[in-house]
Order: C-alpha cells, then sequence, then structure tokens
C-alpha cells in the first residue's frame, strides 16, 4: 500500500510541475485600434478654464441645476435596465467565480444503506466514505477557461457602466427639452395674453368703423392658432416627463415635473486626446474585454487536442452491520489517476479551433469599429457645439429684430398707418424667432450632454473589477 501511495504522490507532484508550464493558446495582447493625434473638428477649440471641468464621475453637476442631479442619482439605484446589467454582472461574476473553482480539488461525502435480497437470503450493505477529486490542469485549459470567464466578467462590468451612462445621458436629454418646452409654453402664454388685448383693440375698432372686419379675422385667427400651438407642445411635455419617469423606475402616473424657468449653466467641455477614448468608453472596454474573452476561448479550444488527467481517492467504511460500520477491518480505500482523451474525432476538435479563431478574429473587427464609431460620434458633436454657438449668436439677433419690428409696426397700426395684417405678420415672425432660439438652446443642451456621455462622462476602464476581485464571493 505504501508503494501506491508513494506512486500516487509521484505523479500527482509531475502533475503540478506541469501544470505550472505556459497554458496552450496565444497569449492575449490587445491589437491596435485606428487613432489619430488630435480630433478633427477640435482645431481651434476653446480650452476649459480651468482645467478640471474635465468630466469626471458625477459629470451633471457641471450644469448647476438641482432638480436633474437629483433625477440622475435615481438611475443607478431603480433604472430597471441598469438593474437587469446589474443582474447580468453578478451572474458574469459567479461563472468567474466558478471558473477559479474548477482549478482546486473537489472534497465530497457519501453515505449509504441498501438491504438487498433473494429467494434464499437477504443481506445488507452499509457504507460512509469521503472522497477527492481533481482534473490537472496539464495544458492550461482550465487556467484558459479562467481567463476567458474574468475578462467576460469585466465585459458584463463594462456593458453595466455603459447601461448606466446611457440612462443618465437620455435622462439628462429629456430634461433639457421638457424644460425648453416649458419656456416655449411660457412664450405662447404671454403671447396670448398679449393677442388677446391686440383682438380687444381690432374689435374696438372696428365698431366704431375704423378697420373692416377681415382684421378681427386675422386677430381672432392668430389668437387661437397660437392656443392650437401651446396646446401641441403640452402633450410633447407630457411624454417628455413620462420618459423620465420610466428612466428613475417610476409609474408615469406616480411621477410629475412641475414647470419652471430654464436655468442652467452650459459646460465647457475641454479636448482630449483621442487615444484617451480607448480608456474612457465603457463601450470601447466592453469590446475590448470581448476580445480578450475570445482570444483565451481559443486555448481552451486548442487543449481539446490533449487528454485530460484526473486524480480522484476516496476513503471510508464498508460493512453489512452498522454497528460495526467504523470499526477498522471495515476500512476501505481506493486512489489512482485516469487520462481520458479523443484518439480520433474526424476533425471536431479542429473545427472547434477554428471556430474560436473566427471568433476572435470578429471581436477584434467590432472592437476597431466600436474605436471608429466612438471617433465620429465625438467629431460629430464637437462640429455641431462649435456650430451651433455661431448658429445661436446669429439667431439672437435675428429674434432682436424681429421683436423690434413687431413693436414698430403695431405702434404704427395704432397710428392709423397700416392694415393690422402688416401686425400680424410681423408679430407672427417675432414668435417664430423667439421659438427657433429656443429650439436651438434645445439642441445646444443636448448636445453638450452628447458630447460629454461620448467622451466617456467621466468614466474610466480603472473602475474595471480587478482580476482578484473576480474571486470574491458575491453578496
Amino acid at each position: 500500500m505504501n508503494n501506491r501511495i508513494t506512486q500516487v504522490f509521484t505523479l500527482t507532484l509531475i502533475s503540478l510541475v506541469l501544470a505550472g508550464c505556459s497554458a496552450v493558446g496565444p497569449d492575449y495582447q490587445r491589437p491596435d485600434a485606428p487613432s489619430s493625434e488630435q480630433f478633427k473638428e477640435a482645431k481651434g477649440w476653446k480650452k476649459a478654464t480651468p482645467s478640471d471641468l474635465q468630466p469626471k464621475g458625477a459629470w451633471w453637476n457641471l450644469y448647476q441645476d438641482d432638480t436633474l442631479s437629483a433625477l440622475i442619482a435615481q438611475v443607478r439605484i431603480s433604472n430597471q435596465n441598469v438593474a437587469e446589467y446589474a443582474a447580468d454582472y453578478e451572474k458574469a461574476k459567479a461563472v468567474a467565480e466558478e471558473a477559479g473553482a474548477n482549478l482546486y480539488p473537489s472534497i465530497g461525502a457519501t453515505a449509504s444503506a441498501t438491504r438487498s435480497g433473494s429467494q434464499s437470503q437477504t443481506s445488507n450493505a452499509y457504507s460512509a466514505q469521503g472522497t477527492v477529486s481533481w482534473e490537472i490542469d496539464l495544458w492550461g485549459k482550465l487556467r484558459r477557461a479562467r481567463e476567458a470567464d474574468r475578462a467576460s466578467a469585466q465585459a458584463s462590468a463594462a456593458q453595466l457602466a455603459s447601461a448606466i451612462l446611457s440612462a443618465q445621458s437620455s435622462l439628462a436629454q429629456y430634461y433639457f427639452q421638457l424644460r425648453v418646452l416649458d419656456e416655449k409654453i411660457r412664450l405662447y402664454q404671454a403671447n396670448i395674453t398679449v393677442y388677446q388685448h391686440y383682438l380687444k383693440v381690432v374689435t374696438n375698432q372696428y365698431r366704431v368703423g375704423n378697420i373692416s372686419s377681415a382684421s378681427v379675422s386675422q386677430a381672432q385667427t392668430q389668437l387661437h392658432s397660437t392656443r392650437v400651438s401651446m396646446l401641441d407642445l403640452q402633450w410633447q411635455r407630457a411624454q417628455y416627463e413620462h420618459a423620465i419617469a420610466v428612466l428613475i423606475g417610476k409609474p408615469p402616473a406616480a411621477f410629475s415635473l412641475p414647470a419652471q424657468s430654464l436655468s442652467f449653466q452650459l459646460p465647457t467641455v475641454p479636448k482630449t486626446l483621442p487615444s484617451a477614448l480607448l480608456e474612457r468608453r465603457p463601450d470601447i472596454a466592453y469590446a475590448e474585454r470581448n476580445m480578450a474573452s475570445a482570444n483565451a476561448s481559443v486555448g481552451v479550444a486548442i487543449a481539446g487536442y490533449y487528454p485530460d488527467l484526473s486524480l480522484s481517492a476516496s476513503a471510508g467504511f464498508e460493512n453489512s452491520v452498522l454497528g460495526n460500520l467504523f470499526e477498522l477491518p471495515s476500512r476501505a480505500w481506493s486512489v489512482g489517476p485516469s487520462l481520458s482523451g479523443n484518439i480520433f474525432d474526424f476533425g471536431a476538435t479542429k473545427a472547434q479551433v477554428k471556430q474560436a479563431k473566427a471568433e476572435y478574429a470578429a471581436n477584434i473587427a467590432n472592437y476597431r469599429q466600436t474605436v471608429l464609431s466612438a471617433f465620429q460620434e465625438v467629431e460629430d458633436y464637437l462640429v455641431e457645439m462649435q456650430v451651433l454657438e455661431k448658429e445661436i449668436q446669429a439667431q439672437q439677433l435675428a429674434t432682436q429684430f424681429a421683436k423690434e419690428s413687431a413693436r414698430v409696426t403695431y405702434n404704427q397700426f395704432k397710428l392709423g398707418m397700416i392694415d393690422y395684417l402688416d401686425v400680424a405678420t410681423t408679430e407672427a415672425t417675432s414668435l417664430s424667432q423667439q421659438q427657433s432660439q429656443l429650439s436651438l438652446i434645445s439642441t445646444q443642451l443636448v448636445n453638450s450632454v452628447q458630447l460629454i456621455a461620448a467622451l466617456g462622462g467621466g468614466w474610466s476602464s480603472d473602475q474595471l473589477p480587478s482580476a482578484e476581485a473576480q474571486e470574491e464571493t458575491t453578496e
């Protein structure tokens, strides 16, 4: 028996030495990704002052809107899409933990009691034993599997971060669009009050015969069409309110956002190096970690060419009398290695390796395309922000002159110099220009949120859990 134990011990020692060798399959190296020295549309971009305005963490605080900050704080807690991704991440962590546990022996225990018989006799059998089994990772298959699952868990963490950023960004965009609608509705209400006054003036002049009924009809048309436009904005505002409610995990009927004046601080977003996007965007990190997982899976597939070695041992007691079960003569044990592998599988393993390599190649292409799309997003939002700034300046002048034209025209009408049709025309132009200015402000706010999100929203790949963290037990 001692010789057998010595042989098993020697075999185990050799196996452990072999297990320390490098694993089959390629070691992961991040492939090159397309990049550039600077963003094309950032040329001439004004620098942020101070430099610490770079969005970090709670980027929404840059807008200095307490209501917005309070709403976004609820996204991580109550948003159901985020909750789904959080659950997926917990599952991915558990899978990584299981992969790590597979590297170590499995210890178990069994106990049984059976009674069997025939026409001539009846017998009892009792047993209690402990078992140990261990798959020796000769070729690194288990280590590659753990590597793949760890990378997948990190990818899941990046996907969770991406979902959070997307929900936060959407909420901020909806919020600003809703606030601008509040301003547009307030503007329509103010104009309705003015048009009601104009209708009274026109009606009085008509009664004394100074103007025709056409002017009265024009004034009534102007008043009621403005009311229609205001009502049209109210259902749009309600839908944004409903969308915000869902983003913070509430039914629309249980949430309301009172109207308030538009007040915001438009953040100055500084330019950053294009290469920084590779670390700052969670969607890029997600694609990169999936690529790492696919690379490790190639090693798992290659390991299929080699046999699996496992050790098993058991020790316990067996007896036909329960009272004598744990006595020395009842002891029993077994120990030995097991080697298994495919001799000929008609190319199945080769096909699996091809599949794994093709999957890795597809992940490389997806990673590079994700990087390219990220660069495009930033370039698009940069040029939009630059042009919008000039567009808003031009629109402010157009609005100013339109309001002055409407004021002068109405004074001329009161003096009897022109017909009310001219007043209606200039008033409509003034209202349209003011609404256009508010629309541009809405676009500018939405664009600033989109740009911050495209730059990663302050997220960094440093926030991904380390390999060691994957081994911790989930709560």
